[in-house]
């Protein structure tokens, strides 16, 4: 039985931690994480000086703090790659109850720090943002409640699942932060595809999304003006849309070369939210080709691996982290060259930021670990085993 599980493929007796570990990881997917936090070095070397000049700091504060983070979510995440299935879903399911109270007890204790939005806890030295580590916390524990009920006699997991997105959706709309609500609630719906829900009940997860957006629209000025800035085919070129879109159409294919931007200067988040932006002016088309790329490679390369994967919280977890890492990075630079409504959503590993940074090594930690190459054999195997 055993066999007919897991397969036929042999593990190498006694073979030491670290060769196993380089063996079975994903090394494209780990070496383009290590490519996408240098470019995020090189680019803040470019935007952050202005706002380190702007608040009276050297003029490379940012960026040592950035390496600084970066380093600790990279030994975060090569540590969590050498765990087993096993410890990456308890660590899930204690880090999403820490970071769910965390996120209960914001409105009290929280802080916006001006921008009309209460997401941050300040710690004086610095500030953690609870959504952030929410995200790979509550794919991991939705995918084990999925993953569950998948058992004989389990609980309605799926059923459970459904009511934690839903609460965690609206106390991140009362902040507000729609966008990281409607990331959550992606993540959330395509496992509950993958895990085999029928089109109607899908159908009526859409109808309740359109509900949802109309009545935030109706009933939050912050939601309502970000939507009626997007639709209005005037561009205010003093906004941030403005800058960043006008610095993208200046930076063409090769970019107006390196340090010789201007957007840096004008756009507040330039380090942040808008940081494709200044790698389109300076260093134009190709470095934004480049990103685009490693993105995908990492979130391709994911869902490639899982296909072959029976474990139904492996399949499940894996594919809610990898798609909610594309499509953050998707909505960050779509917000940029104005196909989406602005989200305040960080790029990952490249956007300055500790919670945004050290959050993404926990969830590409947690990814990379549960696509390692395990003895379980394809799905072919067993059919010819069996004769069939």
């Amino acid at each position: 039985m055993t066999e007919m599980v897991y397969g036929s493929i042999p593990q190498r007796e006694g073979e030491p931690v670290l060769p196993r570990w380089w063996r079975t990881i994903d090394r494209w997917s780990l070496a383009a994480v290590f490519v996408l936090f240098g470019i995020g070095l090189l680019l803040g070397l470019a935007a952050s000086p202005p706002l380190a000049q702007k608040n009276n700091l050297p003029a490379f504060h940012y960026v040592q703090r950035q390496a600084f983070f970066g380093s600790v979510a990279l030994i975060v995440m090569v540590l969590m790659t050498m765990m087993d299935p096993q410890k990456v879903r308890r660590l899930g399911v204690l880090g999403f109850a820490a970071a769910f109270i965390a996120l209960v007890l914001l409105p009290f204790f929280g802080t916006d720090f001006g921008k009309g939005a209460t997401r941050w806890f300040s710690l004086g030295f610095a500030s953690v943002q609870p959504s952030e580590f929410l995200k790979p916390a509550f794919v991991i524990t939705a995918a084990w409640l999925m993953a569950a009920s998948y058992e004989i006699g389990g609980p309605p997991g799926r059923l459970y699942s459904f009511m934690l997105v839903s609460i965690i959706v609206v106390l991140l709309a009362f902040q507000p932060d729609f966008g990281q609500a409607s990331l959550i609630l992606f993540s959330w719906g395509v496992m509950y595809f993958v895990g085999g829900a029928s089109i109607a009940v899908l159908l009526l997860l859409a109808g309740g999304v359109v509900l949802f957006g109309t009545v935030a629209y109706n009933n939050s000025e912050h939601f309502a003006r970000r939507i009626d800035g997007f639709l209005n085919p005037d561009i205010d070129p003093t906004t941030q849309i403005g800058y960043a879109t006008n610095a993208i159409r200046e930076g063409g294919f090769f970019g107006v070369g390196v340090g010789e931007g201007t957007v840096k200067w004008s756009l507040p988040d330039a380090h942040t939210d808008f940081i494709i932006a200044v790698a389109a002016e300076e260093y134009g088309l190709i470095l934004v080709l480049i990103i685009l790329g490693l993105y995908a490679t990492i979130t391709v390369r994911a869902l490639w691996r899982l296909l072959r994967e029976r474990d139904p919280f492996i399949r499940l977890a894996g594919t809610g982290l990898a798609c909610a890492f594309g499509v953050q990075a998707f909505i960050n630079m779509g917000v940029a060259v104005r196909l989406l409504p602005a989200k305040g959503m960080t790029l990952p590993f490249v956007s300055y930021g500790g919670s945004s940074v050290i959050a993404s090594g926990i969830a590409l930690g947690a990814l990379l670990a549960l696509t390692r190459t395990r003895p379980q054999g394809e799905i072919g195997d067993l059919l010819v085993r069996h004769g069939r």
